[in-house]
């Protein structure tokens, strides 16, 4: 019944943002409205909207003392791959944690809003496809 569409990120500067997203994550640009962008991943139907903004604006909240969460991740297939093709192009990375077959690090972008990237192990109960035969059993 409900999937997520587009996923929003503010921005202080629209068309340095979305060059640096274009370049950083492959997303295309599918259209413009006054103060915002829209894009699409080459896989996966939800999309990413840029929102300009006059201030910075938080991606991540606080869930205890100083730990924070980010509001959504990025799922990859070749983590390592990911993390070294994003510091080749100079996107400031954390290192790569493996949190018992779940790898993960961060990445930050122009405004310096931070974003997780995970690969989930095979077996994990949030592997995609573990979600696919989910979704499946869902359907019959």
């Amino acid at each position: 019944m409900f999937k997520v569409g587009s996923v929003f990120v503010p921005v202080t500067d629209l068309k340095k943002s979305a060059s640096w997203y274009e370049e950083n994550l492959g997303v295309k640009k599918i259209d413009e409205w006054e103060g915002g962008a829209g894009f699409y991943f080459p896989s996966g139907s939800t999309q990413l909207g840029l929102v300009e903004t006059t201030a910075p604006q938080p991606t991540e909240f606080a869930i205890h003392g100083k730990k924070k969460n980010v509001y959504f991740n990025f799922v990859v297939e070749d983590i390592n791959d990911v993390h070294q093709q994003l510091q080749s192009r100079g996107v400031v990375t954390t290192h790569i944690e493996d949190f018992g077959g779940m790898k993960c690090f961060d990445f930050y972008d122009p405004d310096g809003n931070i974003f997780s990237v995970v690969d989930e192990a095979e077996g994990s109960p949030f592997h995609s496809a573990n979600i696919r035969r989910l979704q499946a059993n869902d359907i019959e």
